[in-house]
């Protein structure tokens, strides 16, 4: 038993979370959520304030993000010091015992695999059923969505989303700030920012923002 932790973010995701803490024997204290119409609970559990309450549960709580959205991730991630960060591994994952490193507060869901020597950097999601293969590296605040599959030796840069039943073939890398759209193949390195979609990828538009 690791004690207890808050989950910042009442919402889909952080349902998902919640289960993914409790499967792994864990238990929750409550949720943080900026939201003041969500209520004073959320499947089950407390709403324990603003995220600005950190600071009440920073002693004997950690904490994990259950935002989708990377850079809102990124902004409360800077924005809470001193406190420690829950990585929730669920137990139905298949994590390779040799070389993966998985980082503060990222999230690895039921059936996905992890395969050796991946490095998967801090508050990254890493979806159900979705495959990191070997020697893969995952940027910080990126997510690998449901069902899509990265193959070996792929080099992910931050903030990078891709999404549900997408595939990236092996051997190269996808720069910082990119949406891989559902069910896109990324068959060669993506070097400028933007939103990629299609068979193969093709970008749609200049700035992820």
């Amino acid at each position: 038993m690791m004690g207890e932790v808050v989950v910042i973010g009442a919402s889909g995701h952080g349902k998902v979370v919640a289960d993914c803490v409790l499967k792994s024997g864990d238990s929750i204290r409550g949720f943080l959520d900026d939201d003041p119409s969500i209520g004073t609970s959320f499947v089950g559990f407390p709403i324990l304030g603003s995220v600005d309450n950190y600071k009440k549960y920073a002693k004997d709580c950690k904490f994990i993000i259950a935002i989708g959205d990377s850079f809102a991730r990124e902004r409360i991630a800077k924005k809470l010091d001193s406190i420690s960060w829950y990585t929730a591994i669920h137990p139905a994952a298949v994590i390779s015992e040799i070389g993966v490193s998985i980082g503060d507060g990222s999230v690895v869901l039921a059936n996905s695999v992890v395969n050796s020597n991946a490095k998967i950097g801090r508050h990254c999601i890493v979806n159900s059923g979705s495959v990191i293969e070997h020697d893969d590296f995952i940027g910080d605040f990126s997510h690998v969505s449901v069902g899509s599959c990265v193959a070996g030796t792929v080099n992910v840069g931050k903030h990078v989303w891709i999404g549900a039943g997408a595939t990236v073939i092996n051997n190269i890398s996808i720069c910082n700030n990119c949406i891989i759209g559902a069910g896109t193949v990324v068959v060669k390195s993506i070097n400028e920012s933007g939103t990629y979609v299609g068979v193969p990828a093709r970008r749609l538009q200049r700035n992820l923002t």
